[in-house]
């Protein structure tokens, strides 16, 4: 597979399309992004174990809005039962769960890799009775948060594109973390320029609290205002994913597919993925977008 090399300017273009996408049908993607903040709330009920239980699912979850994202591009209005649609199949929820313990895996092992370094320095947070030094506490956490951070960045290169990989063109995970990686080096300028105006614009949501703030309003009066508009800026995230990916891959493989799962290049003639990419049709039945 082929990734397009873009400008810097198409990080932005994705936040862009992300709000046109969420123009065409905003209930329901308003509606998607409130369950997403509900799971991501509930996973803290079970500490430890929900986050880890939230960070499998993860893959499930991108590909259910790039799935939704695709069908509103298509103008299709998006009802309750397609939610869940694009993982009615098992074997596509088999290797998006798959991938769901990678990305876990790989997570543990980055926190692992930027805590054992600065083990020493935690440690001098205790005194001899073992209490906690919380200003010592968070001086020795800088490190392991800026190693993470580096380390995550990394993992996210992998993991990006992955799910629509998997789900859509039915690829191997080895060969869709290669491609996804691939993809997200050549473009690294816009998603840096993605990256930074989507920090510009949450700053922006969080600034404007405090100033409704100093002028006199209650903060909870603040937390009504801003819980719908952060509501709909992560919907607008979510929904960016979809032209992230599709300004990538589509330029090389077209979205549209036959009934026997062969992609529709820009020809016009219809070709199967690369055999050396696709799982053995024995594994299973194949996963339907």
């Amino acid at each position: 597979m082929q990734a397009a090399k873009l400008p810097i300017t198409a990080g932005w273009s994705w936040i862009h399309n992300g709000l046109g996408l969420f123009r065409r049908q905003p209930l329901a993607l308003f509606f998607w992004s409130l369950v997403t903040g509900f799971l991501i709330t509930a996973s803290y009920l079970i500490p430890l174990l929900g986050q880890m239980a939230l960070i499998v699912c993860t893959p499930l979850l991108t590909f259910v809005i790039l799935c939704a994202c695709r069908n509103v591009e298509a103008g299709r209005a998006m009802q309750l039962p397609m939610w869940l649609q694009p993982l009615s199949n098992r074997e596509t929820r088999k290797r998006l769960l798959a991938l769901g313990l990678a990305y876990l895996a790989a997570c543990l092992a980055a926190g692992l890799i930027a805590t054992l370094p600065f083990i020493g320095q935690l440690g001098q947070a205790l005194d001899a009775q073992g209490n906690l030094d919380e200003t010592a506490l968070l001086a020795a956490m800088k490190g392991p948060f800026i190693t993470f951070g580096l380390l995550y960045v990394v993992i996210s290169g992998f993991f990006w594109h992955a799910p629509a990989l998997i789900g859509w063109h039915h690829i191997r995970m080895p060969q869709a973390l290669f491609f996804s990686m691939v993809a997200c080096w050549r473009n690294k300028w816009p998603f840096l320029a993605y990256g930074a105006s989507w920090i510009a614009i949450f700053f922006a949501v969080d600034f404007t609290g405090s100033f409704l703030v100093t002028l006199g309003l209650s903060p909870g009066a603040v937390q009504v205002v801003l819980t719908p508009i952060n509501i709909i800026v992560a919907a607008i995230l979510y929904c960016s994913f979809y032209p992230a990916y599709v300004s990538v891959f589509g330029n090389t493989y077209d979205m549209r597919e036959d009934n026997n799962g062969s992609i529709e290049v820009g020809d016009g003639t219809s070709h199967d993925l690369d055999n050396a990419s696709r799982d053995d049709p024995s594994d299973g039945d194949k996963p339907s977008p």
